[in-house]
């Protein structure tokens, strides 16, 4: 699925987001993050991620603010910067 995302110094991307209800977090790649410059911040804890076939993943270190946008519905969220792979985002949908 195609999001709109605005990043907190206002630079405006199309990313490829993939959503599901099953998600415990909203992620973002931290590739897509380095190439892009998004700005982010060091979190004061860590927490566990596992991936989908329940092997761990890194513990994530930093977020990201974003506003996301997904047909026509925004939404201001804090995101983890996570080791994705070929995925630009993760979306935590409930």
């Amino acid at each position: 699925m195609q999001a709109n995302v605005k990043t907190k110094n206002g630079k405006k991307l199309q990313i490829e987001a993939l959503v599901d209800s099953r998600y415990t977090h909203t992620e973002i790649s931290k590739q897509l993050v380095k190439n892009k410059r998004i700005q982010t911040r060091p979190i004061n804890f860590l927490f566990g991620v596992y991936n989908a076939d329940g092997t761990k993943n890194e513990d994530s270190t930093k977020v990201a603010l974003l506003e996301v946008e997904i047909n026509r519905y925004k939404e201001h969220i804090e995101v983890a910067v996570m080791d994705l792979n070929r995925t630009d985002m993760f979306l935590e949908h409930e």
